[in-house]
């Protein structure tokens, strides 16, 4: 599937949901800091998203955060009760989410058709009026309240945790 198809199911779903959402188009970028050299940060708050299995590489997890926050593994793992988490590799990226790496973001999973990846959100995002994520392609960036963002996780079905990551 094209970046393209992609992140035009991701519009499609949205708007059939009604959720409001506005879009900013860049460059392919791949990490927060080629963000931050873009000035995105200004519209809203950018969100770092992780993928990551558990030891059996039975649960996979795609965990979102704020941008500027560490993903502290032991406590997730002890909070979600599972085993010792680690980075998943770029091929199950690709077979759970049809995401290749720098395009991670909780929209992923729209792709999961059987619903087995669990997203994880940070508590401190909870709240928050304007959150920048891709559409499943690098050269975009969704603005999208926390609320409805919650609320496409939910609507697809996907396990949703929401766990207090810390400082």
């Amino acid at each position: 599937m094209s970046d393209l198809i992609k992140r035009q199911k991701v519009y499609d779903y949205l708007n059939q949901l009604g959720f409001a959402f506005s879009v900013t188009e860049h460059p392919a970028i791949f990490s927060i800091d080629e963000m931050k050299s873009l000035g995105l940060f200004l519209k809203g708050d950018v969100c770092k998203n992780l993928f990551l299995r558990d030891s059996a590489g039975k649960r996979h997890f795609l965990v979102t955060l704020p941008n500027d926050k560490v993903a502290p593994l032991k406590v997730l793992q002890q909070t979600l009760g599972t085993s010792r988490l680690s980075f998943a590799s770029q091929e199950r990226l690709a077979h759970y989410l049809n995401l290749v790496q720098g395009e991670v973001t909780p929209l992923g999973i729209l792709n999961d058709d059987e619903r087995e990846v669990e997203l994880v959100f940070d508590a401190a995002l909870e709240g928050n009026p304007c959150l920048g994520v891709h559409p499943n392609d690098s050269t975009a960036t969704v603005w999208i309240s926390f609320a409805d963002l919650y609320r496409v996780v939910e609507a697809h079905g996907n396990r949703i945790h929401i766990v207090a990551l810390g400082d």
